[in-house]
């Protein structure tokens, strides 16, 4: 039936928000008995423009766990939201939040991942953050593992490598669904699934010292873990808590090709389906068949128990979520063979770029809304989103109007992509208060709203500043995305 209207606006029941993670956030990593997690091992980086996070062998995992203080270690301390927490859900429904993302510290409810007895203290702790959030009628959206899975069940099981894991993953979940279930609506299994190709930090596996292809075969039989583990969570939400959603959440790379070079634009299409691989896992509930190709080039050899496809074709997640940052190009190499990947590329003449060296492309936000309802027609949520920046604190002011140009050139293609027919549930940029960087531990890569008084060495006041793009976005979500002026 052709239809001479479509949407012009973004839907009434938008959900507005912004996004954290524990990790880069709560502190106090040896409270109440919370227990040591693999993103409290990784040191920060020496060189801002390089990511650290997988760089962990034996050695430097063994003086992580023998230096207790949080000097290397930024994400131990992370901006005190664990005590702050009150203050800053305020400072979020001032700005009008419809939903607030964060993620539960696993090691919080199990100090060692597969405690029998969860740790009443840090339940207790996330009751109290969703107690603030029902005062101000913000919906939560809870990521259960991201980046951060108990230290112990990488010294005891090498972490997503073993198969053990999943057992000690659904003990945690159900936990967790029992007690906060019926007070939270949006939930997501692993945040960015696919980084688990990198290595240690999605993980949780140890594999520096070994050969490419011997990483490969870990990374992936680690990822495949995770799969199960995230369609057995899917089930066990849906059997406790039918009223509830669950999503999946993939770094989204958006990848052009170099030239209209046919061998240019299939080196493209293969980058991205290996981008999109798991998501089809978790959507589709099957492999894709591209994917038989690549593991027998690679000397691959996924182990799977014999129940573990039905698991993952009965249990398909109900929604989308992906980060989107920058686009990246790719071409083929001289042999006619794919050299790019989901994460580096080459450089775009057409885009500008971050003081991080992230290019900036609003419109292959569009293009990347476009492409995944296509191939997937469930609803999407983007819940990571932002530009990292270094903020200038004068008067007690920041005045960040390049944040304020760059949510603002998205959004619009938002909601270009929902005239175009995209079904979007929200938005909830990355990451409203400023917190400690994921890639490279630093507290001068700025993205919030919220500006906080703590440098690179833990110094400061830890007092919240409201920048001039808190207001601008007070309007944005007052005005449902139509003033952004």
């Amino acid at each position: 039936m052709y239809l001479d209207n479509y949407p012009q606006k973004f839907p009434a029941d938008f959900l507005w928000g912004g996004a954290t993670a524990a990790n880069q956030i709560e502190g106090a990593w040896k409270t109440a008995g919370k227990g040591l997690t693999t993103a409290e091992v990784v040191s920060k980086a020496e060189n801002r423009k390089k990511m650290s996070m997988d760089q962990v062998d034996q050695a430097s995992l063994a003086a992580a766990i023998a230096d207790q203080t949080t000097t290397n270690y930024p994400k131990r301390r992370g901006i005190d939201f664990y005590h702050h927490y009150a203050a800053d859900i305020k400072l979020f429904a001032e700005m009008g939040f419809k939903v607030f993302r964060f993620s539960i510290a696993w090691s919080r409810i199990f100090p060692n991942g597969d405690d029998q007895t969860a740790n009443e203290a840090g339940l207790a702790f996330y009751d109290r953050v969703l107690d603030e959030l029902a005062k101000y009628q913000i919906e939560p959206l809870i990521t259960l593992s991201h980046y951060e899975m108990p230290l112990a069940l990488t010294q005891k099981y090498n972490g997503w490598a073993d198969r053990r894991v999943i057992s000690a993953f659904t003990h945690y979940t159900e936990t967790v669904f029992k007690r906060y279930g019926k007070r939270v609506k949006y939930w997501l299994t692993f945040n960015e699934i696919n980084t688990g190709t990198w290595g240690f930090h999605a993980t949780g596996a140890i594999d520096q010292g070994l050969t490419k292809n011997e990483q490969l075969q870990l990374r992936y039989q680690a990822l495949h873990h995770q799969l199960v583990a995230s369609a057995l969570a899917t089930k066990q939400l849906h059997q406790l808590v039918p009223t509830a959603q669950m999503g999946c959440m993939l770094a989204r790379m958006q990848t052009y090709p170099a030239t209209p070079n046919p061998v240019d634009v299939q080196a493209a299409q293969d980058a991205d389906q290996k981008n999109l691989f798991f998501t089809d896992v978790q959507v589709r509930g099957e492999y894709p068949g591209f994917m038989n190709r690549y593991f027998a080039e690679q000397g691959i050899k996924i182990t799977m128990q014999p129940d573990d496809q039905q698991i993952l074709s009965e249990n398909p997640v109900d929604f989308v979520s992906f980060s989107y940052y920058m686009t990246t190009v790719t071409q083929a190499a001289q042999d006619g063979t794919a050299v790019g990947n989901m994460a580096t590329g080459g450089r775009n003449p057409y885009l500008q770029e971050s003081a991080w060296g992230w290019q900036i492309d609003p419109i292959g936000l569009r293009i990347t809304l476009n492409e995944m309802w296509d191939r997937y027609q469930k609803p999407l949520f983007i819940v990571e989103n932002g530009l990292g920046a270094v903020d200038k604190l004068e008067d007690g002011k920041v005045h960040d109007s390049y944040r304020i140009d760059y949510l603002r050139q998205h959004i619009e293609q938002m909601k270009e992509a929902i005239s175009d027919g995209v079904k979007l549930l929200g938005y909830t940029m990355w990451g409203p208060i400023d917190l400690i960087s994921f890639s490279t531990s630093e507290m001068s890569k700025r993205y919030g709203f919220i500006y906080v008084d703590q440098d690179d060495q833990g110094h400061g006041s830890l007092k919240r500043i409201r920048k001039d793009s808190f207001y601008w976005y007070q309007k944005v979500i007052k005005s449902n995305g139509e003033d952004l002026s």
